[in-house]
C-alpha cells in the first residue's frame, strides 16, 4: 500500500487531460489551424485559469497530506528540488522558442514558491491559511502599483503591466490558490482520515495513473504536440483565411473612431501584405509576429 491517495491523484489527472485540451487549442491557433485569436479569448483564458487554480490547490492538499504527521524535510526539499529544477527546464526551453516571451513565473515556479509559503501554515489552523489565501488574491487589487513593473518585481503580480510570456502564474494572487488547497485540507483531512483508505500502487485506474505522473507529462506533452503540428505543416499546411482577422481588426479600428469604409480598407491592405508578401514567415514567436503586423499597419495606413 502507499500513502497517496486515489482521489486527489485522480483530480490531478483530471486536471492534466484539461491541461493538454488547453495547450492543444493554444497550438491549433499557433500554428494556424483555428482562428489566432481564439487561444486569446476570454473563455479559453478562463480555461486555463480554472486548470492552473486546479492544479495550485491540490498542490496545497497533497502538502498537508505528504506531512500531515509532522514535516518530513528530507521529502520537502527533494520534492521542492525537482519541481524547481523542471521551473528552469521550463524556462530555458521556452527561450529557444520564444525568446521574447519565454515562461520566466510559470505554473511550476510558482509552485516552488508557493510550497515555501505554505510550510508555516501546516501547523497553524486551517482558519489562518484560508485568511491568507484570501489576503494572496485580494493583494493585486489593493496593493498594484507601478512601482512593481520593474523586471526583476514583475514575478510578485502586484504591477500594472502584464508581461510578455508565454505562461505568467504570479506569486500574488496564484499562491492564494495553494494556500486555500491547504486549508481545506487542514480542516476536512482529520475529518477523512478514519474514513478514506489509501489506494493500492499496483491499480491502473487511468486517471490516478495520470496524476501520478504529473509533472513528466507537463514537461512532455508541449515538445510532443510541437513536434507533431510541425510535422504536420509539411504535409498539410493551413489554408491562409483572412476573413476572421480582418472583422476583428475592423471592430477594433471603429472601436477607435475610425469610419467603417476606412476600417474596411485599412484592414484589408495588411491582411494582404501579411499572406502575399509572406512578411510573417520566419517569426521566431508571437511577439515578433505582432511587431511585424504593427509595421505592416503603419504601411497601410500611410498609403
Amino acid at each position: 500500500m502507499t500513502a497517496r491517495w486515489g482521489a486527489l491523484d485522480a483530480a490531478r489527472g483530471l486536471a492534466v487531460l484539461a491541461m493538454v485540451v488547453f495547450h492543444l487549442i493554444w497550438d491549433l491557433g499557433h500554428f494556424g489551424y483555428i482562428e489566432r485569436t481564439i487561444p486569446w479569448s476570454a473563455p479559453v483564458k478562463a480555461f486555463g485559469h480554472s486548470i492552473a487554480f486546479a492544479f495550485l490547490f491540490i498542490a496545497g492538499a497533497s502538502l498537508v497530506l505528504a506531512h500531515r504527521n509532522g514535516i518530513c524535510w528530507d521529502a520537502f526539499w527533494r520534492r521542492f528540488a525537482v519541481v524547481a529544477g523542471a521551473a528552469a527546464l521550463v524556462s530555458v526551453g521556452t527561450y529557444v522558442v520564444f525568446p521574447s516571451a519565454f515562461v520566466f513565473f510559470g505554473i511550476l515556479h510558482c509552485i516552488a514558491a508557493a510550497s515555501l509559503l505554505s510550510l508555516p501554515f501546516l501547523l497553524l489552523p486551517w482558519s489562518a491559511a484560508l485568511a491568507a489565501g484570501a489576503a494572496f488574491f485580494a493583494a493585486p487589487y489593493i496593493v498594484a502599483s507601478s512601482a512593481f513593473n520593474s523586471h526583476w518585481l514583475q514575478w510578485l503580480g502586484l504591477g500594472t503591466v502584464e508581461p510578455l510570456t508565454q505562461d505568467w502564474r504570479p506569486l500574488f494572487p496564484w499562491a492564494g490558490a495553494m494556500l486555500l488547497g491547504v486549508a481545506a485540507a487542514r480542516a476536512f483531512v482529520p475529518l477523512l482520515t478514519f474514513k478514506v483508505q489509501p489506494v493500492a500502487r499496483g491499480r491502473k485506474s487511468a486517471l490516478p495513473f495520470l496524476g501520478r505522473h504529473s509533472l513528466l507529462i507537463y514537461l512532455l506533452h508541449q515538445p510532443l504536440l510541437f513536434g507533431l503540428f510541425t510535422a504536420l505543416l509539411i504535409v498539410a499546411p493551413p489554408a491562409e483565411d483572412t476573413r476572421d482577422f480582418i472583422a476583428a481588426c475592423e471592430r477594433s479600428c471603429v472601436d477607435e473612431g475610425s469610419t467603417q469604409a476606412y476600417c474596411h480598407s485599412f484592414c484589408v491592405c495588411t491582411a494582404k501584405e501579411a499572406i502575399s508578401g509572406k512578411a510573417l514567415d520566419g517569426a521566431r514567436d508571437d511577439a515578433e509576429r505582432g511587431r511585424r503586423l504593427q509595421e505592416m499597419a503603419r504601411r497601410c495606413m500611410a498609403r
